[in-house]
């Protein structure tokens, strides 16, 4: 029997969900600083979007902001955004037009009401008037609400396990092996080598073009054995299959700046040299991120991304610890940037070489989909089977 809520019908006459505005912000504002603020051992945080609350979906052509509204007093109570995108499926190279869901808030007192439901329901319709079949969103695991909302109200069916690994960049570091060589590609090859390897992915996007040319990708690198040097040659005009011509290890990466999407705010500094559990809520990329301090931080900070991770060799251990070291020297180079983050599936391979240690914190996320239209959990989307293995990762989302 489908779930019901009493406070249902109540609220359907109460509140309004509508396209977002600009005349919305301050409220918004608010909304967010209700739900994203908290206090941990005396450490308060918030979210801040640089005056923007659409950066995170900007970057799709096509997108929405819609806001669950109070009739009587015009209160932002709710908030969702949505974005469509083409996406490969896999070897067969099929295309899935997707809608995905991000930001999914309600203000504390208004929740077990039916906002969510509401705004999800909204959001999905909008989705499929713009074409898309499926919808995909991710939830942090041990958000026992937000998962049995999707899987339970709005069945979503849980496709596959995520972590996401966080370090900042003040902790010692492993000095790298210094026989290792990272070069920029360009962006053009860059591009060729995704397109020729994204459709082994289980799922990828279909633009990856748009994604390496926006401004907020610092570039595309590769990383190898200076004895393999054989692999790639940055003079050659041509970018070529290395990976058909050498036995050697590599791994092509790419990097995400997200301090200019948005940055965390420390409304009070914490004392030095202890570990602090932060609960940040920046997005689905943030929720508990440890961090050590060698003195009190009272600035905003953010972090950068590694994405478009693909490695192949028997030496990637040491070839990921040196990526994550180049990661950090960019990382400290730009303003704020406190943090080197990534996301793989579970059943990526390429998981097992991360360099982990005390230092780095793992969250983990369920990515759940579901088959557009399908209101009554009957059905359920066929695009996607088995374990999500190595997926490219789409930094937009963040």
């Amino acid at each position: 029997m489908p779930f019901t809520n009493p406070y249902d019908d109540i609220m359907e006459a109460e509140v309004i969900i509508r396209k977002y505005e600009q005349k919305d912000r301050d409220k918004l504002a608010k909304l967010e600083k209700r739900c994203r603020t908290s206090s941990v051992d005396g450490v308060t945080l918030s979210e801040k979007t640089q005056g923007d609350p659409l950066c995170r979906i900007r970057c799709y052509p096509v997108h929405v902001m819609l806001v669950a509204e109070m009739c009587k007093t015009q209160e932002i109570i709710g908030v969702v955004q949505g974005c469509i995108k083409s996406m490969g499926t896999g070897n067969v190279r099929s295309c899935l037009t997707l809608g995905c869901l991000l930001g999914l808030r309600v203000s504390p007192r208004h929740r077990r009401m039916g906002i969510g439901s509401r705004l999800i329901n909204s959001v999905e319709d909008w989705m499929m008037q713009n074409g898309a079949t499926s919808s995909l969103l991710a939830t942090e695991k041990t958000n026992t609400a937000a998962v049995n909302l999707f899987t339970v109200r709005s069945y979503y069916t849980v496709i596959g396990p995520l972590t996401i690994h966080i370090r900042g960049t003040g902790f010692p570091f492993k000095v790298s092996s210094q026989d290792t060589k990272i070069e920029k590609l360009h962006i053009d090859d860059a591009i060729s080598f995704y397109n020729n390897k994204l459709p082994e992915k289980h799922l990828y996007p279909m633009d990856v073009d748009m994604i390496l040319k926006e401004k907020l990708s610092l570039g595309t690198w590769i990383c190898y054995f200076r004895d393999d040097e054989c692999v790639y040659n940055v003079k050659k005009d041509k970018f070529e299959d290395f990976s058909s011509r050498t036995q050697g290890s590599w791994i092509v990466f790419s990097i995400w700046n997200t301090c200019k999407s948005y940055l965390l705010q420390m409304k009070k500094s914490f004392p030095s040299n202890r570990r602090q559990n932060l609960c940040l809520g920046s997005g689905r990329v943030l929720s508990c991120l440890k961090l050590k301090t060698t003195e009190p931080v009272e600035e905003p900070f953010g972090f950068l991304l590694l994405y478009g991770l693909h490695g192949e060799g028997p030496r990637l251990v040491e070839l990921m610890r040196s990526v994550w070291k180049f990661a950090e020297k960019v990382a400290r180079t730009i303003k704020h940037c406190k943090a080197i983050t990534t996301e793989l599936a579970d059943a990526d391979p390429l998981r097992e070489h991360l360099p982990f240690d005390s230092c780095t914190t793992c969250i983990d996320d369920l990515w759940c989909l579901k088959h557009l239209g399908d209101r009554s959990g009957e059905n359920h989307s066929p695009m996607i089977k088995g374990p999500m293995g190595n997926v490219f990762i789409d930094p937009r989302d963040f």
